[in-house]
């Protein structure tokens, strides 16, 4: 009996041991978590306090503004605009200044992604598609105006429509002897690798006259010179294999004035938006003649 008993308290002995070293882990697992959070707390603290503070970045810009209902000269108005709190291109910075500040200002835009060509200005004294040109966060002032020595309808929008018509004069369409898209025995007209190739570096212009507005050739005989954009899409269609009317496309603009206007001073080359080389085809054009 004696013996059972101390059998039974060594067994209460061994659970009481147990129980005890069951606490132990415990407690030591609850520190070991409580430590784990306070070391996620730390870090996301330290990750919050070490993050960049939002800070502003107020810039101006003299916008060419004149409406031709109110009357008076034009002028350029300046708008002050937190750059860090806008999109990065100039487009984004008249979007602001349209929707926060002044929703009078005018300006043309349709894809946002330099396709269309519409949103074409002058920025900071260069020709280009306000979609695509960057703000110069480091500038304490911009200056944006419409195309030059174009006539203005109202603030940043331009008449388009004698760059419009020159491009409808040189038909910039496929043409054939006998007016149809097949061939005599009702094949389509097809075209080689090395033909094809032909037309890169054309088929891209986006006529945002871009090039045109930049040649002071243009600017003093726009009534007469084509232009460098007009001119590229000429030879767009000079150039392809496809077409049956190259000799009169290129009597067409045989002209003193239609392409020897044409001095090769280059500013269209270093303006145009998709990367493209004009004057290298006007000289081409001329080549030709």
């Amino acid at each position: 009996m004696l013996r059972s008993l101390l059998i039974r308290r060594g067994s209460r002995e061994s659970a009481d041991a147990a129980c005890g070293a069951l606490r132990r882990a415990v407690m030591v697992a609850s520190s070991s978590s409580t430590a784990s959070q306070a070391a996620v707390a730390d870090a996301a603290a330290s990750s919050s306090s070490s993050s960049p503070s939002t800070t502003k970045n107020v810039q101006k810009f003299k916008v060419y503004r004149w409406d031709p209902d109110a009357g008076g000269d034009p002028k350029y108005k300046t708008y002050e605009v937190d750059t860090n709190d806008c999109g990065p291109m100039m487009l984004d910075v008249l979007f602001k200044i349209k929707d926060e500040q002044d929703q009078t200002l005018s300006f043309r835009r349709s894809c946002r992604e330099g396709i269309c060509g519409s949103c074409a200005m002058n920025i900071n004294g260069q020709n280009g598609l306000a979609c695509l040109t960057k703000v110069d966060k480091a500038s304490s002032e911009q200056t944006i105006a419409p195309l030059p020595h174009m006539f203005v309808v109202r603030d940043l929008v331009v008449d388009m429509a004698n760059f419009y018509a020159q491009y409808k004069s040189i038909e910039p369409y496929l043409k054939t002897k006998d007016g149809g898209n097949m061939t005599s025995d009702g094949k389509e007209r097809l075209q080689s690798k090395e033909d094809r190739a032909k037309l890169d570096g054309l088929y891209e212009c986006i006529l945002c006259a871009c090039c045109s507005t930049s040649c002071p050739s243009y600017w003093w005989n726009s009534d007469k010179y084509l232009g460098p954009a007009v001119l590229l899409q000429a030879y767009r269609w000079i150039i392809d294999s496809r077409d049956e009317f190259t000799k009169e496309r290129l009597e067409n603009v045989n002209d003193a004035f239609k392409l020897y206007r044409c001095h090769t001073i280059m500013n269209c080359s270093k303006v145009c938006p998709k990367g493209l080389n004009p004057a290298q085809k006007i000289a081409k054009i001329k080549a030709m003649v």
